[in-house]
């Protein structure tokens, strides 16, 4: 039988879509399984969006493109980042992609060699480190706990970064936990980046508008303008918009060799995203974000009122967040519990997962999936009954413990 390749053995399959294809099948089964794993918000994508994507298709606009997307689509981003973030780019200084994570894989494809370093603080999207193996790369992942707000500090950085080190994320407001980094955090964190010119900083922006308190969304680009050539920030219109199937992501950073490294390992892979999609993305980047504040209303009262409830609950302990629409709690009381008394084998996040989604029909996600053990993720992108009726189970779950 022929052999796959090595770098198969390096990787797993996403922890969340695995839960997800768990519950799905049980689901098919007959089972009435509440999902409150998945990232993806439960509203319809704005009607305006959806109308572009119809004359697109209407106008014939259904050929190749250039494999780094339209001009219209590229002047659209450029635009967007000068209107919203005061950031300035060139047309080749941007390149749209098949979503967030193909922006991600194709700029450590470009900047990777076989074992650099790239610092991961943890928490991390699930993503994050499988991508960096399968561009040789080694996963530095540093432990940022509950008492950490679970954000990466100048210190630890300062303890973690070598001249080895290639790359670092930052991911702002953060999928899993929703913590958002601070100007002064962040400005701490440039400093220390400062001091090693060989270091990219990829900079995670997807949850960008969906801030839950009134300030203003800043990146490192913001802080620290001179180092703009090693930051590349990655964004998209997934979240915001509710676009999650529309495949539209895209990446700026005033380097000019990189973004055209990137468009031509695109150009060998999967060639331009779908046209379908840069219409509609054109249309949502060029609309504004009038469309996401109601969206972001109702995630604002879920997230408060998910995070009483499972503070609430005997066994759990959350953090308020920041953005994004995800509460990352503590579950390490009742994983104790649970197992002395003998209603799960292993004392694991995952036996955790496990115990809930088999016995109570609820599903979310273990935390060690995301680099940090004994915690649990779920999202609040979904509707109130839903989670109500999930953390009801829930709270059932763990109230005889």
């Amino acid at each position: 039988m022929s052999k796959l390749s090595k770098r198969v053995s390096l990787i797993k399959e996403s922890p969340t879509f695995a839960i997800i294809n768990k519950a799905a099948l049980m689901k098919k089964n007959g089972q009435n399984i509440i999902v409150l794993a998945a990232g993806e918000p439960d509203f319809d994508t704005p009607e305006h969006i959806k109308n572009a994507a119809i004359e697109a298709i209407k106008n014939g606009k259904t050929k190749y493109t250039p494999s780094s997307g339209t001009n219209e689509l590229k002047q659209a981003i450029v635009d967007k980042f000068k209107r919203e973030n005061n950031l300035n780019y060139s047309l080749d200084e941007v390149i749209a992609s098949n979503g967030g994570k193909h922006s991600i894989y194709n700029a450590l494809q470009a900047i990777i060699n076989p074992d650099d370093e790239v610092i991961i603080p943890a928490p991390y999207w699930v993503s994050y480190p499988d991508m960096v193996l399968l561009a040789g790369g080694k996963p530095i992942c540093i432990p940022c706990g509950i008492e950490d707000d679970f954000k990466l500090s100048a210190e630890k950085l300062s303890q973690a970064i070598t001249n080895k080190t290639r790359a670092i994320f930052i991911n702002s407001p953060s999928n899993p936990t929703g913590m958002l980094y601070t100007e002064s955090e962040l400005l701490a964190i440039a400093k220390v980046l400062k001091n090693y010119p060989d270091t990219f900083i990829i900079s995670d922006d997807l949850y960008e508008h969906l801030i839950f308190e009134k300030q203003q969304f800043k990146n490192l680009a913001n802080i620290m303008p001179e180092l703009q050539d090693r930051i590349i920030v990655i964004n998209g219109v997934s979240k915001a918009y509710s676009m999650t199937g529309w495949r539209i992501g895209y990446t700026a950073c005033n380097n000019k060799p990189l973004i055209k490294a990137m468009e031509t390992i695109q150009s060998q892979s999967t060639s331009n995203p779908c046209s379908i999609s840069q219409s509609a993305a054109v249309a949502a980047l060029n609309g504004g974000i009038a469309c996401v504040e109601p969206m972001l209303k109702e995630f604002i009262y879920r997230h408060e009122y998910a995070v009483k409830r499972i503070n609430n609950i005997p066994g759990l302990h959350c953090l308020k967040a920041q953005g994004a629409f995800y509460v990352f709690f503590d579950c390490s009381v009742a994983i104790d519990k649970l197992y002395n008394s003998k209603k799960i084998t292993e004392k694991t996040d995952l036996a955790f997962t496990n115990f809930l989604l088999e016995n109570y029909l609820v599903a979310g996600v273990p935390g060690s999936a995301f680099g940090l053990e004994n915690f649990m993720r779920i999202s609040f992108a979904t509707s109130m009954e839903e989670l109500k009726s999930g953390l009801d189970r829930i709270e059932q779950a763990l109230s005889n413990i």
